[in-house]
């Protein structure tokens, strides 16, 4: 590779001098200098030191099928070698992208037949959110088109997703959100429960809310509800099992449309292929990417109902919406061999019936005992640690988020990428992961606390 041409030095001063990172304090990466990731296999990345890291965090929620597949590199070579690239615009298509919708159908709730291509899960929730309004217009009632989200949501960064999201220092910098978006309380019973309230009774609650917001703004002026199954960036917020029964019920009573986020629970994290079939939901739209692909390439899917697709094409006329890139070939021939893969190995028996409840047995007992945990949860493949400073008062470290990046720089420093969120650590594997991979991970997290208690107490 060419890079190997240069330095360690060479190529952290390259960085600084001219790329400007995602989610950044760039004055403060700048001094600190970057960690060069320079080759990955199966569970584990190698930085520039040659520091082997258990990935926690699957790449960014997205290598499900693990590093070094030699298969997905072959897909794309072959796809390139016979058409690198053509658009979908103009009456075209191309085999793979065709392809690949028909097996997203196979793969998604029986309702849900047809699929809308992107690069990003960004760039699908604009197209739920623009899908969603204008299919509402189609059917005559175009002030129908308030949507209703959920504080601490994460439906991406450009301005549509970051409207729709909830993440408060996002809205501070966007300067103007796309109108008619509004936020209510999500189902975090850690922070936002009340003394004695049962599980079931608080996801009621948080459902509640919802159906309030739909009261507030008039039933006839709510367009669709936003959500993921479980809220990922905002900390793996897993809601109690009383929750999306209720979500479904309220959206049925008010003809309100449901738009489902699964970009990071979607190909098999939860245990199944979309989150929707574990925990019994029926969405209209469910956004997808990450996982779809494993991260070999960029791709997005938004997976549309047949409710809103038999009224796009029966009354649609065109629908101006698009991008160079839905459905590239070489992302979707990608994206093929990866489902090809995930499902010939029984990656996703194997997070339903085995990793995923050894996951959290191993934190439990890794973890359970440690005087900064205050709450373990887990789901499939996808892990959340609420640190604080006392468990029985639940009192946390100030300011806000400081003690989990201590525990970050720890566990990294022991051989794991986990992710800091908050005040709460969090994990989202690859879907290859073993019990004794899971072992390791869970005394590397163990490490990475211990070690964080002595310096931050």
């Amino acid at each position: 590779m060419t890079y190997q041409n240069y330095s360690v030095d060479q190529l952290r001063a390259i960085d600084n001098a001219h790329h400007l990172h995602p989610f950044t304090d760039h004055k403060d990466l700048r001094e600190a200098g970057t960690r060069v990731i320079t080759r990955a296999h199966g569970p584990f990345v190698y930085d520039s030191e040659g520091n082997e890291i258990l990935d926690g965090m699957a790449g960014l929620w997205c290598v499900n099928a693990g590093y070094g597949r030699e298969e997905l590199v072959e897909a794309a070579a072959e796809q390139m070698r016979e058409l690198p690239y053509y658009n979908s615009f103009f009456r075209c298509t191309t085999p793979t992208p065709s392809l690949l919708a028909q097996k997203l159908a196979e793969i998604a709730p029986d309702h849900i037949n047809q699929v809308f291509y992107g690069s990003s899960g960004s760039e699908s929730n604009d197209t739920a959110l623009r899908l969603v309004r204008h299919y509402w217009a189609l059917e005559g009632k175009p002030e129908k088109n308030i949507v209703i989200s959920r504080n601490w949501a994460y439906h991406g960064s450009t301005i549509a997703g970051t409207s729709l999201g909830g993440m408060t220092a996002m809205h501070e910098q966007l300067h103007g959100a796309v109108p008619n978006i509004r936020h209510v309380m999500c189902p975090y019973a850690y922070e936002l429960a009340e003394p004695g309230e049962s599980e079931h009774d608080f996801g009621v609650r948080a459902a509640k809310a919802v159906e309030d917001a739909i009261i507030e703004a008039g039933p006839e002026n709510v367009a669709a509800f936003i959500g993921e199954p479980i809220q990922g960036a905002g900390g793996v917020k897993i809601p109690p099992a009383s929750y999306w029964p209720e979500i479904q019920r309220i959206c049925e009573k008010y003809d309100v449309l449901l738009m489902l986020d699964e970009v990071i629970t979607g190909y098999g994290r939860t245990g199944e292929w979309f989150a929707a079939q574990s925990m019994g939901i029926k969405p209209d739209t469910m956004t997808t990417a990450k996982g779809l692909t494993s991260g070999y390439q960029p791709l997005s899917a938004l997976l549309v109902g047949d409710r809103i697709a038999s009224t796009l094409v029966e009354k649609g006329g065109e629908f101006n919406h698009g991008y160079t890139y839905s459905g590239h070939p070489v992302a979707c021939a990608v994206a093929l061999k990866n489902i090809e893969i995930i499902a010939r190995e029984g990656l996703i028996d194997r997070v339903r019936d085995e990793t995923g409840p050894y996951l959290r047995e191993a934190l439990t007992a890794a973890l359970g005992d440690h005087p900064m945990v205050g709450e373990i949860r887990t789901f499939g493949l996808l892990a959340a640690i609420e640190v604080v400073k006392d468990r029985d008062t639940r009192e946390r470290f100030q300011p806000e988020g400081s003690a989990p990046v201590v525990i970050r720089d720890h566990a990294i420093a022991n051989g794991l990428m986990m992710r800091a969120v908050m005040d709460t650590m969090i994990m989202s594997p690859p879907l290859i992961w073993t019990k004794a991979t899971i072992d390791m991970a869970a005394e590397r997290v163990r490490a990475g606390f211990d070690l964080a208690a002595k310096e931050l107490r």
